[in-house]
C-alpha cells in the first residue's frame, strides 16, 4: 500500500492563496473545483514531490465544519534551492519570518507567513523513509 501525507488547509480567501502559493512558492495547481457559489470546494497543489490539498472556509462541508475554530497551520517543504526560492517569496511580496540560514543538523531553511496567517518552512533536510 502506498501512502504519504497531504495537509489540508481552509482558507477565507481560497483563490488568493491558491494564487500565492503558486506565484510566490511555486507550486502547481493540479486541480481545483468550485461550488456553484465560486468558493474552491477542493484544490490540490504540488511542489516537487510532494502535495496539498485546500479549500475554501465556510462551504458547510464536515470538515469545514470539524476545522471552525481551529488556529493557524504550520508546513514544512523540501525544496531544492532555498536561496532560489526564498527570493521568488520576497519578489512576490511574502512575509518572511526567518531568513535563509543553515542549521546545525545539516539543512538551510527559511519561514514565511501566507496571506492568511499559516506558516512555511521550506529546507533542503528530508526525513529518510525507509522502503
Amino acid at each position: 500500500m502506498a501512502g504519504g501525507i497531504f495537509p489540508a488547509l481552509l482558507y477565507a480567501d481560497a483563490k488568493a492563496a491558491i494564487r500565492q502559493l503558486k506565484e510566490a512558492f511555486g507550486f502547481t495547481e493540479l486541480a481545483v473545483y468550485e461550488g456553484e457559489d465560486g468558493k474552491v470546494v477542493h484544490a490540490e497543489l504540488a511542489l516537487g514531490g510532494a502535495a496539498l490539498m485546500l479549500g475554501s472556509k465556510g462551504t458547510g462541508s464536515r470538515f469545514d465544519k470539524l476545522m471552525e475554530g481551529s488556529g493557524h497551520t504550520g508546513v514544512y517543504v523540501v525544496v531544492d534551492d532555498i536561496d532560489a526560492h526564498h527570493r521568488r517569496a520576497v519578489a512576490h511580496g511574502v512575509e518572511i519570518l526567518m531568513e535563509p540560514a543553515d542549521q546545525d543538523y545539516g539543512s538551510r531553511d527559511y519561514m514565511a507567513r501566507d496571506l492568511e496567517g499559516n506558516i512555511w518552512s521550506f529546507g533542503t533536510y528530508a526525513p529518510r523513509i525507509p522502503a
